[in-house]
């Protein structure tokens, strides 16, 4: 069985088991958090489809962990004139894992 959830405007393909990495959520370490916005759910043969969400449908996960991504790094120059710019970036994140889906 498998999901399509949306978190933090990013749509996800989950099976319970999977681990992967969201956008910053408040809860703390450990806690488990419940998606409501389920755009579809697949069993095998069956899909069911939401218009836009399906609704009695839930997918549970716990929080494994939490942290900051990879730098990365941005340059501003201008061609023969002596001007340049640099800035980094390291975006938050949260990682949780996929424990339960109930449709």
């Amino acid at each position: 069985m498998y999901a399509v959830i949306v978190s933090g405007g990013k749509q996800y393909r989950v099976q319970e088991g999977d681990v992967l990495k969201l956008e910053s959520l408040p809860e703390e370490v450990g806690s488990v958090v419940n998606f409501e916005k389920i755009l579809m759910v697949g069993n095998g043969d069956k899909v069911t489809i939401g218009s836009p969400f399906l609704d009695k449908c839930q997918v549970s996960a716990k929080i494994v962990s939490k942290g900051r991504g990879k730098k990365i790094r941005i340059v501003k120059f201008r061609r023969r004139k002596h001007h340049e710019k640099w800035q980094g970036h390291r975006q938050n994140y949260t990682e949780v894992e996929i424990t339960q889906i109930k449709a």
